[in-house]
């Protein structure tokens, strides 16, 4: 299996929210020797979109995880989330 680049994780998540600010962070020099490392990457995100204007978190990470889906599990192992609206929303 590939492993997934940070560019990748970027562009599809860009795809799905094409007006927030994304950052994405590769945490896989974090887990060397951890099993779980062999089948997929480590990355965390953040997001600010206004399409999680109102929503719980629950809900802002099901939006984000729909985005990633066929990556998960797979190619991406862990993935921490942070997803905010933009303030003032």
């Amino acid at each position: 299996m590939t492993p997934l680049s940070v560019a990748e994780i970027s562009g599809r998540l860009r795809s799905a929210f094409p007006d927030a600010e994304i950052e994405v962070v590769d945490d896989g020099h974090l887990h060397v020797g951890h099993a779980g490392a062999k089948s997929g990457g480590h990355f965390r995100v953040r997001l600010v979109a206004p399409a999680f204007a109102g929503l719980t978190t629950l809900a802002r990470h099901r939006l984000v995880y729909h985005a990633l889906g066929d990556w998960l599990p797979g190619r991406i192992h862990a993935l921490a989330i942070e997803a905010h609206e933009p303030a003032g929303t």
